[in-house]
């Protein structure tokens, strides 16, 4: 009964002539010039050795066609590259005047506070935002509250209201407490300490951000993709296209004629 773990043996023989061979292409005069130094070798060597698998050179003229392949495609990853690095490169200069990319986003909304950075906008994963999002409604939440304690008219109102703000919204009431008189507007009036001065200040500046802020993150897709659309420079693709069809036309040369000596070395009339 034949042991069911037992597989078939390759010959050896076989199995020496094709890593002799991929070792002969590895270290071939192309594939020497072909790698830059910061760029991965192990890369090249596997796509190089897939290619070589794939069509069993057999003689200089087929390892040279093949080796010419592994450097075309090699090449169109390394475009790739260029393209994405292009892509960045127009992407940070959106960044410096950021203010005219969210006006031109949001040309078709009323939305002339939107205060947000492009950089903001972009990085953002859907999950920050989401995130960002549920922190807004915690933070309501307790602003809220602390309304309700002011509405009720009950002693120690303005204690209970200042003490179930979130810990950030109170901070950001002792700034206003803070601030040198001085330094307001015509029109502004000094904010107190007391029921009449934290309602002011939760009607007139924190629940109108909450409002702006919902707004920007709403907005946070319509930014990202006027940035990233602004980042699009026609002028260096139109030369990195061009490139790539050079590339194309010079794969599919070499692959044909790897084929066609392919088809010849097997034909009859060849043997």
């Amino acid at each position: 009964m034949a042991d069911i773990d037992t597989v078939p043996d390759v010959p050896s023989a076989a199995v020496g002539t094709e890593l002799t061979r991929f070792n002969a292409l590895k270290h071939g005069i192309l594939s020497r010039y072909t790698v830059l130094p910061w760029e991965d070798a192990k890369e090249y060597d596997a796509l190089l050795e897939a290619l070589t698998a794939e069509h069993a050179p057999q003689g200089p003229t087929e390892e040279h066609l093949v080796e010419e392949l592994a450097g075309v495609l090699w090449r169109k990853r390394r475009l790739r590259l260029a393209e994405a690095a292009a892509q960045r490169r127009g992407l940070e200069s959106t960044l410096t005047p950021w203010r005219e990319v969210v006006k031109a986003a949001l040309v078709h909304l009323d939305a002339r506070d939107q205060i947000e950075r492009v950089v903001d906008a972009i990085r953002a994963t859907p999950q920050d935002t989401a995130e960002e999002l549920r922190d807004i409604d915690d933070d309501e939440a307790m602003t809220e509250k602390a309304l309700k304690f002011l509405q009720g008219g009950k002693a120690a109102a303005y204690e209970k209201a200042v003490a179930a703000l979130r810990a950030d919204t109170r901070e950001w009431w002792q700034d206003v407490l803070d601030a040198d008189p001085n330094d307001l507007s015509e029109n502004e009036q000094p904010a107190t300490p007391d029921v009449e001065g934290l309602t002011r200040f939760i009607e007139q500046e924190v629940q109108p951000w909450y409002v702006q802020r919902r707004k920007e993150l709403a907005n946070r897709p319509l930014i990202r993709e006027q940035a990233f659309g602004e980042a699009l420079k026609p002028d260096q693709l139109e030369r990195l296209g061009r490139y790539e069809v050079h590339l194309d036309r010079k794969l599919e040369r070499t692959l044909a004629m790897l084929l066609k000596l392919k088809e010849l070395r097997s034909s009859p009339s060849a043997v």
